[in-house]
């Protein structure tokens, strides 16, 4: 079905004018091509065709719009022609002249005539020649299977054409008068001018219908007729990779660029588990410890005593080297153990797991301070057991994780909105059972040897099967496994494992494996995962996992069985299956349990159990399938298979295997079987199958073997010449081609949108205009696509064989893809210039989308699998997935590789292919291969490039149907490849030397020729063109110029012995000239172009190159382009690119500034001592100074010097800039230190400033901000208005508010100020970390911040804080610091007014653009590059730094430059640089503290201290070590004196102090001090945010600001700065406003310039020209790393650096920023009652319910200092009475709200370790017991900084104070100081829930310990200031005084009758021994009658 319309021609137009017509038919839109200046006609003629799927409606239209079109902007509308199809679809051929309507709907003159033809339905049938169909199935038959006919959309298929087009294969594509193609693809709607600089069309005609994403140089020229004008050489962008992969016409398919499979691959690990607190644990006064596992590894914390909510903080770090599947499927369980000891393991309270994956695939691979759920696995109706607090990391090598920010946690902890769960994770999962269903498996390999099993035929006869399979499937870390079915290839189980666990499960996948039983060790024969999320989806229309029944394919190694198979890794899913192995057919389904059904089993042990058969045909009806493949081309053998016939075997499942296949599934055919199943050679059953009429075919699966040929020292070559291989094979599958159809629809869409993607990028990187119209075309394109596959995929529904899964995939499907269609609509119209990369991005995650989605979970036919044979043994493989190779009759169903020339690599299988042996291609294929419905196999032939005949074997002679067993090409072209092989830059270093000596090697079909060897370099320019001569090329002429075969270019580094090393390959296709065409624009000649070069799967440099074929003509070469001779006879027969190719070069002048030479290392042993700098640019350079005496002074003593260079005027063709250290030693030798390749010259090429711009206005004031107005004063009670938060220069706010209230004498807020003296850094510390939280929360971004104006500055801040609260739930009622605090009950937070300072979460370089500002650091590398195998980094190679910069500017200098005042011409471009002689300077490294250490210690701590290095320097703090701790605070600074230039490079360390043997290097970090104290960022102090002369917040700098400003002023040669009237200052054209008083420490103002001097310096970067970010007060976080660990973290460091100069005044005393001494308190509870306390005991006695009561209580522990009341026995109300004083010491941080103890581990310590906890009191009420345990009644657990308030009486109190569930106003005691009041105590019952167990009064008081000294009070009831007795009745001791009594009351009233059933017993006892006693005297006496 398919409409066509032919636009013939417009006439009566007006004026002159380009034309376009858009033909518009149910939403998609074709364009036509542009007419140029046409006058009055424009003669289009043009076809457009569209396949349709259903049929057309006599009421649908066809819209024709004519628009004028315009390059610059959008297109006019001149008229719409719109026609109703009722007409066509009646007479299917219609013929209109019509006249258009404009806008208004009113007729204009303009007419157009149209042609339309219709292809209906009920015509496809028709169209089709009976005589091809294949077997005797009647059409009918074929009509009822609606799989076939619903598809049979033509879109250029040719099977389905009606007569009167002409046939395909004969002839070629039909072209139009255009000279374009007839067809116009479906769906192609992408944006033609890609490849085009400057002439492109406009945005509003994007749609192009066949033009390829990115243009290549032979559609150009389709392009020139529609653009006109040619193109100048520059304006045709460079491609990259895509170039190559995208085609131009339809028969070859996109080779893979990447060689080496990533997966099998260990890598290094590390995953971080911190265990901070566990709350709510169920069970009553528990000791619990917390165990975390991952994979088999257990660390235990330590035992906390006596609690349900034990605080840990405890760090565990585990490390793997494993690869990453493996790593994924561990899993991390964490869980609680109760009363763990030395004897027993301890009872579990709850576990929790999840996947390594899960966490990994967290943003930043973390969980951070989340919630753990525990659950108990053995009773799972139980509900949840407790919550563990913790941060889970993994880091890979390579990832940065940004850790949150450590600082004092106090949030007050909402779990339910912090569970430890992924995004989208219900908090309550439930208990579901997995139902793992295993029915049967098929194809199993043999896995004993024959000889065996041979001997046991021998002895017992019978022929077994050599396999014992059962199927183990792992989940969640538990595993579970069917019976074994011995000797059976085809095992049949119909079992269910059944695994019951919570959902959504946390852990991903779930691995079935099929193992061999076997009495030694079982062995994997096959693995197979499910991953969960591909069978489920959680949306709310989602369904819960389903799979199947269904099969799924195995592969692994190959299938003859060898004892050690060393390739049983892939059995294992580990790495990419060389062979099928076997196929299984499984079930998978979930049931949600109902768990309060009480019949449940509510264990979680895996239960295997039978399972209902299920029939044979519910995977699908069997059909027979045909997969047809022909040999095209096999070359690039590698050598060591070049002296053997080599034969390739193509296989699926295990159809075709001849060596190893065995056990083929029975042919499901109504036949008689194919003999015996051993029967192994497939030709050999022709026999058995009675032919049919069309010849029943026997499959031949592998090519004749033939010997290779040599090509070149490494590679061999078949000689196929005209006569290529074909092989074909008949397989039997399940017919499930529907889940492949969607995959590959799927596919295409994602194809298209990732090509498109690509391309933008490209434009991006390559700076081409308007990248975001192509990615308005890519989002139009993919909006298209979705909507198409919505009409697609619905089809086929009736299915008997559909499963669930299918069903519901393709409604979620279908639902993502039609919102996707939505979001790219409506994304289209918002991409604008500036938002193209963010909507690049989102585009990326609809690319992830679409690839997720397609990737089928239930398998149908098995992967197709060709292998090259040498001498019967398997060498080298390819894999390509049967969907690639699947026939559809609709085109976007059509496999990508179906019917097209694919060029493959066979690489070696397994483990082999790693690392470099991976690299080097084994063969490559061009391989033509086709599968299909054996019945539609009537086209397989299709694609095949044209001009053969077919070779028939014997039975097939003469019927249409049998396909050839060889194809002989008649028809042939002779052509000659021209490639202009111009440079590569960036390339792999392969020698010691750190550079390589390389050429390049070109393949195409069999030839290859080499570039001369280029000696010692990283970017060669060969500038070298090789000619190809006499290249035979088989198919048709016009065929080969759309796709000529690929190039492949190797890059080797050629070596003096043995054989040249591998260095990378790229591909390229070259741009075809046939024999007619013209040599000229705008196709030739060719244009350089970027080829990325590949080594395994890491990029290795580009190559820049362009590449010809040109065809030879019937007059032989004379006709080609002439080839200009050698130009320079120096090189010999070397021919340069010729003229047209190269690039156009002008003369480039390059300055090169040399500064120094930085850490050289030795060479050969010998020290470096007279460096020289050389530097080389496209041949020509300059040298450096001799450095005399490295050790003295490593800097040049001449700095600028420069050479003028001819570079191309395309910036992206600059060759790279080469820069060589070498030592000049004696006797004029050289030799080579190291070296650096500065790939891109871009950013050193000097731009001359727009002098335009408005910062560069230097008349006129402006003045930079005014005093705030009043309203923001009023604000700024909840706003904090620090200076960082907006970009308008102001001075804080706060500032003045001090200063005006100190003026007023009023305190209007008093609790906002802080009293100064109580102010130390750690307060300003915390303060800013507090802001940095904030700003982090809200979501503010300093760039944004810094965008917003002065209104939004305002406003910004506060909405963002406003989150930040409503987020926190207004819990946080406390200030920071340990100022007096403001009452709690006040309704905003508010903040002291803290001066602060800047916390970095990195390192400061990288927010300074690593301080590069003028000077540039560039690595010396020597030493070959490390593969991934060896581990070895970039690091490691580097052999020092060269220091300096560079500048590249055309000739002729621009004038200003050197007009300007003060212009030093020796100097060049480099002005106003200071000296580089060597400068004494003090350096002060402030270390605040560490975070995250990594353990160095077997118990899982560190002790860890300080060492610094720099220079000669080497300061060690060890006998400051802090014990035991991997969170340490430092807080100290360290004074360096050092040298620049010879000591610049600082490296602080953290060591692991051990008490015998060496410390341990936990990690370290190095800052490059040179580069800060030279940057014009002026990192060597930073700038505070306010000024003060005294107290916390002191200027550090020996400069004022008001200096330091003058300096710079001078330094950039600005005009300033003028001061005055006070409190402005003018700096050039900026005018700065601030406060013009100070206080100093006695309270007198005075007048001062400074405020205003540095709100200027905080806001330099508005400073015209010479304006930068000046780096202010900061705190810095650098990560720690160790050498031994590349690329992992072991840790963050806080620290700041401050250096000043020696010649400067010399810098105060350093800032004092010791940790925080804890202060010493003591805190007074006096337990005064209790009351309503449960009774426990049955009074012995009398009966009555009592209990004897006691309470107790502690601060820190319960060992360290529990303290106990007296005992209140015989409380018969609940009631006790106490007075009873307890007194806790401690000491307390004020600032992290902890107590801090310290105490020694264990006896065998050597030292006391510090621990801090949370300040919280614990009282428990307790039964006393004289003889048993005392029983724990009830607790309650006060956090010391917000309590509930205590009731006023017993009856207020109630059990929601303490659970949180009314809102009780909360109290500090260090803020009250004095509480009284009755709190409830709670235990929990049998159903875990809280009950009030008792109720006490009592009374806290809190005073510091000078206080305490001052006012003692008596322990108990004790002197000083003792407690009057309780008053307690009487009857507490009534036992001890009337025991009588008692004993009476127990005999007569309570036990009379047990007594008397006592005593009764005993007699009955008495009676029995008796009897038995006398009974053997007795019996004597009856029997012998005495």
């Amino acid at each position: 079905m398919a409409l066509l319309v032919h636009l013939k021609t417009v006439s009566e137009l007006r004026g002159r004018g380009d034309r376009i017509a858009k033909v518009t038919f149910r939403g998609q839109s074709f364009y036509s091509r542009v007419l140029e200046n046409c006058e009055d006609v424009a003669d289009f003629d043009e076809t457009f065709r569209w396949p349709v799927a259903s049929s057309i409606d006599s009421n649908e239209i066809l819209e024709i719009q004519i628009f004028n079109y315009s390059k610059v902007f959008s297109n006019r509308l001149i008229g719409t022609f719109r026609m109703v199809l009722q007409k066509v679809v009646e007479e299917n051929h219609v013929e209109v002249t019509d006249t258009l309507i404009d806008d208004n709907n009113a007729i204009i003159k303009t007419s157009l005539c149209v042609e339309v033809r219709y292809q209906a339905t009920d015509g496809t049938v028709g169209s089709w020649d009976d005589g091809d169909f294949l077997g005797d199935e009647s059409l009918q038959e074929e009509e009822k299977d609606s799989q076939e006919t619903d598809g049979l959309l033509p879109s250029s298929r040719p099977s389905s054409r009606p007569p009167g087009e002409k046939s395909f294969r004969s002839k070629g594509r039909e072209k139009t008068k255009g000279g374009r193609d007839g067809e116009h693809k479906a769906g192609r709607s992408v944006f033609s001018a890609m490849k085009l600089g400057k002439n492109r069309p406009h945005k509003e005609e994007p749609q192009r219908q066949d033009e390829p994403a990115v243009l290549e140089m032979d559609d150009l020229d389709r392009l020139a007729i529609r653009l006109g004008d040619g193109l100048d050489p520059d304006t045709v962008s460079l491609a990259s990779v895509t170039a190559l992969t995208t085609n131009v016409s339809n028969k070859r398919s996109k080779p893979d660029i990447k060689m080496e499979p990533s997966a099998g691959r260990p890598m290094d690990y590390q995953v971080s588990i911190t265990v901070i607190e566990a709350r709510q644990l169920v069970g009553l006064n528990m000791d619990p410890v917390v165990c975390v596992e991952v994979g088999d590894d257990k660390k235990y914390t330590s035992m906390k005593e006596s609690t349900n909510c034990p605080y840990y903080n405890e760090y565990f770090v585990f490390d793997f080297h494993v690869s990453p599947d493996v790593m994924f499927d561990k899993i991390i369980k964490i869980s609680v153990i109760h009363s763990k000891n030395l004897l027993r393991s301890g009872t579990l309270v709850g576990s929790f797991k999840m996947d390594v994956g899960t966490v990994y695939a967290q943003p930043e691979h973390q969980f951070h301070h989340k919630w753990a759920i525990l659950s108990d696995p053995d009773d799972i109706s139980a509900g949840l057991k407790g919550y563990v607090k913790c941060d889970v990391a993994v880091v890979g090598k390579g990832d940065n994780i940004k850790t949150p920010h450590k600082a004092n946690e106090t949030d007050e902890d909402d779990i339910e909105g912090n569970l430890l769960l992924p995004e989208g994770v219900p908090p309550e999962r439930q208990w579901a059972r997995f139902y793992v269903k295993i029915y049967r498996a098929e194809g199993l390999p043999r896995m004993n040897t024959s000889l065996m099993a041979n001997v046991k035929k021998a002895f017992i006869g019978e022929n077994k099967d050599l396999v014992d399979p059962y199927v183990q499937v792992f989940f969640a870390g538990q595993k579970g496994k069917t019976s074994v079915q011995k000797s059976s290839y085809e095992p049949l189980w119909n079992e269910q494992v059944v695994f019951t666990d919570l959902f959504p499960p946390l852990c991903k996948r779930m691995k079935v494996q099929i193992r061999d039983s076997d009495k030694v060790n079982d062995v994997a024969i096959g693995t197979h995962f499910i991953d969960l999320r591909k069978i489920s989806n959680d949306g709310d229309k989602g369904f819960l996992p389903t799979l199947g029944p269904a099969w799924v394919n195995m592969y692994g190694s190959t299938r003859n069985y060898t004892l050690l198979d060393e390739h049983q890794d892939l059995n294992e899913g580990l790495g990419e299956g060389v062979s099928f192995r076997a196929r299984l057919m499984v079930g998978l389904a979930v049931e949600i349990l109902d768990t309060s059904n009480p019949e449940l089993t509510s264990s979680t042990e895996v239960q295997v159990e039978q399972t209902t058969p299920v029939s044979e045909s519910c995977t699908g009806k069997m059909e027979e399938f045909f997969l047809f493949g022909a040999f095209l081309e096999a070359s690039m053998i590698d050598r060591k298979n070049g002296d053997k016939p080599v034969t390739f075997e193509v296989t699926i499942g295990n159809y075709g295997n001849e060596v190893d296949g065995l056990s083929r599934p029975q042919r499901p055919r109504p036949r008689k079987e194919p003999g015996d199943e051993e029967e192994v050679d497939l030709i050999q059953n022709s026999s058995d199958d009675e032919t049919d009429e069309g010849g029943d075919l026997a499959s031949v699966s592998s090519t004749p073997p033939m010997r290779p040929q040599i090509t070149d020292r490494n590679y061999f070559h078949l000689p196929y010449l005209e006569r290529k291989p074909c092989i074909y094979i008949k397989s039997w599958w399940p017919d499930q081609r529907r889940r492949l159809y969607n995959a590959n629809i799927m596919d295409h869409i994602a194809d298209k949108l990732e090509e498109g993607m690509n391309d933008v990028q490209e434009m991006i990187k390559t700076e081409k205009s308007y990248p975001e119209r192509r990615l308005r075309g890519v989002l139009e394109e993919l909006s298209c696509g979705c909507h198409r596959f919505l009409s697609l995929a619905d089809k086929d529904q009736c299915h008997s064989s559909r499963t669930r899964l299918d069903r519901e995939r393709l409604k979620s499907c279908m639902r993502e893809l039609e919102s996707m269609g939505q979001q790219a609509k409506t994304l289209r119209a918002q991409v604008k210039r500036h938002t193209v990369r963010d909507k690049l991005r989102l585009c990326q995650n609809f690319l992830q989308k679409l690839r997720f989605l397609a990737d089928e979970p239930q398998h149908s036919i098995p992967d197709v699998f060709i292998w090259m044979m040498s001498n019967n043994k398997r060498i080298a493989y390819a894999r390509v997935p049967s969907k690639d190779l699947l026939f559809s009759i609709v085109e976007e169903e059509l496999g990508k590789d179906c019917a097209k020339v694919k060029t493959l690599f066979l690489k070696l299988p397994g483990k082999r292919s790693f690392g470099s042996a991976g690299w080097t291609v084994q063969a490559k294929l061009e391989l033509y291969l086709w599968l299909g419905l054996s019945k539609q196999r009537k086209d397989f032939l299709c694609g095949l490039p044209c001009g053969f005949e077919e070779v028939k074997a014997a039975q097939g002679l003469g019927l249409h149907s049998f396909p050839p067993i060889s194809l002989i090409y008649t028809k042939k072209q002779a052509f000659q490849l021209r490639a202009h092989m111009y440079q590569a830059r960036s390339l792999f270093a392969a020698d010691s030397s750190g550079l390589s000596d390389p050429f390049a090697r070109v393949f195409f079909i069999n030839q290859s020729q080499c570039t001369e060897v280029l000696n010692e370099t990283l970017c060669p320019t060969w500038d070298q063109m090789l000619v190809f001569d006499n290249l035979e090329l088989y198919g048709e002429a016009h065929e080969l110029r759309d796709d000529p075969p690929i190039i492949v270019i190797e890059i080797y580094d050629q070596d003096t012995m043995g054989k040249a090393d591998f260095m990378g390959r790229t591909f390229a296709k070259p741009l075809v000239k046939m024999a007619d065409e013209a040599y000229c624009p705008p196709r030739f000649p060719p244009q350089l172009e970027y080829y990325q070069i590949y080594r395994g799967n890491a990029t290795a440099g580009d190559l820049l190159a362009a590449f010809e074929l040109l065809q030879i003509g019937p007059a032989g070469k004379a006709d080609l382009p002439p080839i200009n001779g050698p130009v320079d006879v120096d090189r010999g027969p070397i021919m340069p690119v010729p003229v047209g190719i190269r690039p156009v070069l002008s003369k480039y002048r390059i300055e090169v500034l040399f500064w120094g030479l930085r850490d050289l290392k030795r060479v050969n042993l010998a020290q470096v001592d007279r460096p020289r700098v050389d530097i080389e640019c496209a041949g020509k350079g300059v040298q450096s100074s001799l450095i005399h005496n490295y050790k003295k002074n490593p800097n040049f003593n001449t700095l600028v010097k420069w050479f003028e260079v001819d570079l191309p005027e395309n910036e992206l063709l600059h060759p790279p800039l080469n820069i060589r250290v070498v030592d000049c030693r004696a006797f004029g030798r050289y030799t080579l230190v190291g070296s650096h390749a500065v790939s891109s010259l871009r950013r050193f090429i000097y731009r001359p400033p727009d002098r335009s711009a408005p910062s560069w206005s230097t008349t006129g004031e402006v003045v930079v901000n005014m005093e705030p107005e009043v309203p923001v004063r009023k604000l700024e009670t909840m706003v904090k208005l620090d200076a960082t938060s907006d970009a308008v220069v102001k001075v804080d706010v706060a500032e003045e508010e001090k200063e005006k209230r100190k003026k007023k004498g009023s305190s209007a807020e008093p609790e906002e100020e802080p009293d100064d003296s109580m102010l130390d850094w750690w307060s300003k510390y915390f303060a800013s970390i507090d802001t940095m939280k904030e700003q982090e929360a809200s979501g503010i971004d300093l760039e944004e911040k810094e965008d917003m104006d002065n209104a939004d500055g305002l406003r910004g801040p506060m909405k963002g804080k406003e989150k930040a609260k409503a987020a926190k739930e207004e819990k946080k009622k406390r200030i920071q610091g340990p100022g007096p605090g403001q009452a709690s009950e006040a309704p905003e937070k508010k903040k002291p007014k803290i001066d602060e300072l800047k916390v970095y979460p990195k390192e400061l370089e990288s927010e300074f653009d690593n301080f590069e500002d003028w000077l540039h650091t560039f690595n010396l590398l020597r030493g070959k590059t490390g593969d991934d195998e060896d581990g070895s980094t970039e690091e490691e190679r580097i052999v020092g730094r060269f220091k300096g910069s560079l500048c590249v500017y055309k000739v002729p200098l621009p004038e200003d430059v050197s007009r300007e005042a003060g212009y030093d011409p020796s100097y060049g471009m480099f002005q106003g640089i200071p000296s580089n002689d060597p400068i004494n300077v003090l350096v002060r490294i402030y270390v605040v503290r560490a975070t995250d250490l990594h353990p160095a210690d077997i118990n899982g701590k560190a002790d860890p201290y300080i060492a610094i290095r720099l220079g000669k320097t080497d300061i060690r703090d060890k006998e400051n070590y802090i014990s035991k701790q991997l969170n340490p605070v430092f807080g100290k600074s360290f004074d360096v004196e050092a040298s620049f230039p010879m000591e610049s490079m600082l490296t602080v360390a953290v060591y692991d102090w051990d008490l015998v043997g060496t410390d341990d290097l936990i990690g370290e970090t190095k800052i490059d001090l040179e580069n800060r104290f030279y940057s014009k960022h002026r990192a060597t102090c930073g700038i505070a945010q306010t000024y003060s002369t005294h107290g916390y917040n002191i200027w550090r700098d020996p400069m004022k600001p008001s200096q330091i400003l003058t300096r710079l002023c001078k330094e950039g040669k600005v005009d300033g700065p003028h001061f005055g009237p006070p409190g402005r200052v003018k700096v050039s054209n900026r005018v700065f406003t601030g406060p013009s008083e100070i206080e100093d420490e006695n309270g007198q103002r005075k007048p001062t310039e400074e405020h205003v001097a540095l709100s200027a310096l905080r806001h330099w970067e508005d400073i015209p020209r010479v304006g930068c970010r000046l780096v202010p007060e900061h705190v810095e976080t650098r990560p720690l790393l160790n050498p031994d660990k590349p690329g992992i973290e072991q840790g963050r460091l806080e620290l700041w650096v401050d250096m000043f100069p020696m010649d400067m005044p010399a810098p105060g005393t350093p800032l004092d920023i010791s940790p925080r001494k804890p202060k010493k308190y003591e805190l007074r509870v006096i337990v005064w009652n209790t009351d309503e306390v449960v009774l426990e005991d049955d009074d012995f006695f009398t009966g009555e319910k009592s209990s004897d009561i006691f309470v107790r209580g502690w601060l820190k522990g319960q060992q360290e200092d529990k303290q106990d009341t007296d005992v209140h026995y015989h409380s018969l109300t609940g009631e006790g009475n106490f007075n009873w004083r307890y007194l806790f010491p401690f000491d307390y941080l004020a600032a992290e709200e902890k107590i801090v103890i310290s105490k020694k581990e264990s006896m065998f310590s050597w030292d006391e370790t510090e621990y801090k906890i949370p300040a919280r009191l614990t009282l428990q009420i307790w039964d006393a017991d004289h003889f048993s345990a005392d029983d724990f009644l009830g607790a309650i657990e006060l956090d010391l900084n917000r309590f509930p308030r205590g009731a006023k009486t017993a009856k207020q109190c109630t059990m929601e104070m303490a659970t949180g569930e009314v809102d009780v106003p909360l109290v500090s005691i260090f803020k009250q100081k004095r509480v009284k009041g009755w709190w409830p105590l709670l235990a929990r019952n049998e159903n875990d829930e809280f009950e009030l167990t008792g109720k006490v009064e009592a009374e806290l008081h809190l005073l510091t310990a000078e206080e305490a000294e001052k006012n003692p009070v008596g322990l108990a009831r004790n002197e000083p200031d003792p407690l009057e007795k309780p008053n307690r009745p009487d009857t507490a001791f009534v036992w001890f005084l009337n025991p009588l009594k008692s004993i009476k009351y127990l005999i007569c009233t309570r036990y009379k009758w047990l007594i008397i059933k006592i005593v009764l017993a005993l007699l009955g006892l008495l009676m029995l021994a008796l009897f038995l006693y006398s009974l053997p005297g007795y019996m004597v006496k009856k029997l012998l009658g005495a």
